[in-house]
Formats: C-alpha cells, sequence, structure tokens
C-alpha cells in the first residue's frame, strides 16, 4: 500500500513539473518571439535603428536559439551600414560577430574582407579570401582578389599562381589577363642579369 502510494506521489509530482517545465517553455518562447518582432520591426524603420535591433535578436536569441540566424543577420546589416558610413572597424566588428553564428556564410567573409582591404588590413583580408576559397574554390572572383592582395604584398609568385587558376576556369577573363602581364613584368625585372662568360677584348688603338 505504501508503495502503491509512494509510485503515485512520484509520478504526480513528476507530472507537475513536467507542466510546469513545459508552461515554462511556452513562456520563454513566447517572450523569445515578441523581442524578435520588436527587432525585425527596428531593422525595418527607415533609417533602420540596428542597435536596438542588436540588442533585441541578442535576448531574443539567448531564450531561443532558433533566433541566433536572425541575430546573426541584424549584425551583418549593422556592419554593412558601418562600411557604407567609412566606420571600417566598426563594420569588421559586427561582421566578425555574424561569422561567429554563421561561420560558412561567404557573403560575410566577403564583406568583412573588403572591409579590411579599407583599413590595408592585408593580411586579414588574404585570410578572409583564403576561407572563402576554400568554402567556393572555383570562384573566380574570390580568386581574382586573392590575387589582388598578393600583389598588393609584393608576392608574386602566388599572385601568379591564383591568377592562372582563374585563366585555366576562365581563358578570357580580362583582370587576370592584365595582372598576369604585370606579373611578368615584375618577374622579369628581378631576374638577375647574366654576366658574359668572356670579357670583351678592349678595342685596339689606332
Amino acid at each position: 500500500m505504501k508503495k502503491s502510494f509512494a509510485f503515485t506521489l512520484f509520478t504526480a509530482l513528476a507530472i507537475c513539473v513536467s507542466q510546469v517545465c513545459q508552461g515554462q517553455a511556452k513562456k520563454t518562447s513566447n517572450e523569445a518571439n515578441k523581442l524578435a518582432r520588436e527587432g525585425a520591426e527596428a531593422a525595418k524603420n527607415q533609417p533602420p535603428d540596428w542597435d536596438k535591433a542588436v540588442d533585441l535578436f541578442r535576448k531574443a536569441s539567448a531564450m531561443d536559439h532558433n533566433y541566433a540566424d536572425e541575430l546573426a543577420a541584424v549584425y551583418q546589416g549593422r556592419g554593412y551600414a558601418s562600411a557604407k558610413n567609412q566606420q571600417y572597424q566598426d563594420a569588421i566588428q559586427d561582421f566578425t560577430e555574424a561569422l561567429k553564428i554563421k561561420s560558412n556564410d561567404p557573403r560575410i567573409y566577403e564583406q568583412r574582407a573588403a572591409a579590411e582591404m579599407k583599413v590595408y588590413d592585408y593580411d586579414k583580408a588574404l585570410a578572409d579570401y583564403s576561407e572563402l576559397i576554400k568554402l567556393k574554390p572555383n570562384e573566380v572572383r574570390y580568386l581574382n582578389y586573392r590575387a589582388y592582395v598578393y600583389e598588393v604584398k609584393e608576392d608574386v609568385q602566388n599572385s601568379m599562381a591564383d591568377t592562372e587558376k582563374v585563366l585555366k576556369i576562365d581563358p578570357n577573363n580580362q583582370e587576370a589577363k592584365t595582372r598576369k602581364q604585370r606579373l611578368e613584368q615584375k618577374l622579369a625585372e628581378r631576374m638577375p642579369l647574366t654576366r658574359p662568360q668572356s670579357s670583351p677584348a678592349p678595342a685596339r688603338t689606332p
């Protein structure tokens, strides 16, 4: 009798706890949804209130991870707006936050690399273009971008390697063809002059 009562009591407690948890989860989900709606409205304003949108979606995502993609999108939106206003460091920071959430999004890498180029941070831009090429190995634009960065850094060999890859994919790519001519000229200028095997005989005086 006592065992039966204890079993019934534990079962009832378990059901109550489950119902409370479900109720709490529903309440949390509703609150997250409310925050996300307000964040979306802030992002749609003209002009968008990106700071408010980021704050609201950050809170919504903390409650419900399903809103993480939206948080990445508003980080990306604020980053793009900062880049347009030439606030490149702020843009880079926001694109970095977006990539923490969506680490395989080529568009965000491309936007961050473009901002890094604006502040002459060629090493970081090079790393981002390399990530892009891992994601899309045969994308001509990304190979051209990286070849350009290598050229700026005076890394002629790697720039030529990427340029050759572009021309293999698109033999008529004018940007790559022009760069190849420049690189060939640089390589020719770097080649050491070969000394003649024997010195010319002095001219005989009359």
